[in-house]
């Protein structure tokens, strides 16, 4: 089995060099904090949107939301819940896409917070290299490797963009939800 030789960095020639990329890192970090900040509030969203399908208070909400312990857990069980709670097909449309351009946007920003940064002898950041085990050609390797470029700058800002744009979405679909929930459970059942 070949082993990989992972030469140490001149640290010291990076710190000189480090100051004259300071804006480039200064933008990429930005721009990954909004991600952060977009995405955080988005999800937290989804408490309320758990407390209206679950027709229960947002302390309950927020326990059942913070008692599953990853996104992936916590969007699949809205989207059941709204399997069974929701009958009426424009509200299940809605909400599905809700998730689906939330898990979109959650894909771009894992790809940043879960990610090694590569850079030059400069110091300034050229890559990121994803945190995720794959197999290529019967080998198994580390994540891909992307250049950060503009293009890749672009497709954050396009994803800070959607989170804002979802985020007003989400606001306009719960009073929408409330109202339904509300409405549908003052309806008798229809089970005898």
């Amino acid at each position: 089995m070949a082993e990989s030789t992972i030469e140490e960095p001149d640290f010291e020639a990076l710190e000189r060099s480090a100051a004259s990329h300071a804006k480039q890192r200064t933008r990429l970090f930005a721009l990954m904090g909004n991600m952060n900040y977009c995405w955080s509030n988005n999800e937290s969203m989804f408490i309320y949107i758990l407390q209206y399908l679950m027709q229960t208070d947002e302390i309950t909400a927020t326990l059942v939301f913070g008692t599953l312990n990853t996104t992936r857990a916590r969007t699949e069980l809205v989207e059941r819940l709204s399997g069974v709670k929701l009958r009426r097909k424009d509200m299940v449309r809605d909400l599905r896409r809700i998730i689906r351009v939330f898990n979109d946007v959650t894909k771009v920003r894992n790809e940043f917070n879960h990610a090694m940064f590569k850079i030059d002898q400069e110091g300034a950041i050229t890559h990121t290299q994803t945190m995720r085990i794959q197999r290529k050609h019967g080998q198994l390797q580390l994540g891909e490797v992307k250049p950060i470029d503009d293009e890749r700058v672009k497709q954050m800002q396009a994803s800070i963009t959607k989170m804002v744009r979802l985020n007003r979405e989400i606001w306009h679909f719960l009073p929408r939800l409330k109202e339904y929930m509300q409405n549908d459970s003052a309806r008798p059942s229809q089970a005898s």
